[in-house]
């Protein structure tokens, strides 16, 4: 699949062609879900939109999930909450039928972010979404994969909302997740203290950037990291990160 195939695909079916091993590396990080879940506060009935394989919904609370991919449904687990088709920027509920909407790493798939977040306002009281800061000082230059070995990423936020702009779309409050150095979920920054899981073919399947900017970034980004890995120049790059339990990469929750 090319750069610009994945770039035109609808999270649906991006996710039909490359999430057939999404639960390999994909789970809920308990330390994570916690935040998530206390910004729910006290909703007892959750809409949980682009549901994936349920990672963070709540096992204690009433949950919908809608998620538009078969392949990601199909590898729900049977404990799961119940799922069905459908986008964030259309959703089939009347107004304020739900305690809280939640979105977990998902709204940049989203063709319209703003007419989805929305669209979770109406629906619910309250929501909660897991995002990050696309910014330079938020993430691409923050985070040393994207600044020293694929600034391909940067072409894949032209035109895209700010995380400000996303805010303020639904009038939220902005709150910092940081990642812990063990992350059990395996997003594309889960790693940023253990290099060398991105030279991994499974990893880095769990992670749609890859697919998105294609193989040819894909290639070069894995054989110049291997080899700085090899020569030691990482090391010398990020010595002063081999020290924190957590780092602050750009990942956010949106409350509202």
């Amino acid at each position: 699949m090319t750069a610009r195939e994945a770039a035109s695909m609808s999270s649906g079916q991006l996710y039909d062609t490359i999430g057939a091993t999404y639960t390999a590396t994909r789970r809920t990080e308990p330390r994570i879900a916690a935040q998530i879940w206390a910004a729910l506060g006290d909703a007892r009935t959750i809409l949980n939109v682009g549901a994936g394989t349920g990672s963070y919904e709540p096992p204690d609370r009433h949950v919908l999930a809608v998620e538009p991919s078969a392949l990601m449904r199909s590898q729900r687990p049977a404990e799961a909450a119940p799922c069905m088709i459908g986008s964030a920027e259309n959703l089939p509920f009347d107004d304020r039928s739900f305690d809280a909407a939640m979105a977990v790493a998902s709204i940049h798939h989203w063709p319209d972010p703003i007419a989805g977040l929305r669209e979770l306002r109406r629906v619910a009281r309250r929501v909660v979404v897991f995002t990050h800061d696309t910014s330079d000082t938020g993430w691409l230059h923050r985070f040393w994969l994207t600044r020293d070995y694929l600034p391909e990423v940067a072409n894949l936020l032209v035109g895209r909302p700010s995380i400000t702009e996303l805010a303020d779309a639904i009038g939220a409050r902005i709150e910092p997740v940081p990642i812990p150095w063990d992350c059990t979920d395996g997003f594309f920054e889960a790693y940023w203290r253990r290099p060398e899981a991105y030279l991994d073919e499974n990893v880095r399947r769990g992670m749609s950037v890859w697919t998105t900017v294609g193989p040819d970034a894909e290639q070069r980004a894995v054989r110049t990291l291997r080899d700085d890995l090899t020569s030691g120049r990482w090391h010398e790059r990020n010595q002063a990160l081999l020290a924190l339990e957590e780092a602050e990469l750009g990942l956010r929750l949106l409350i509202a």
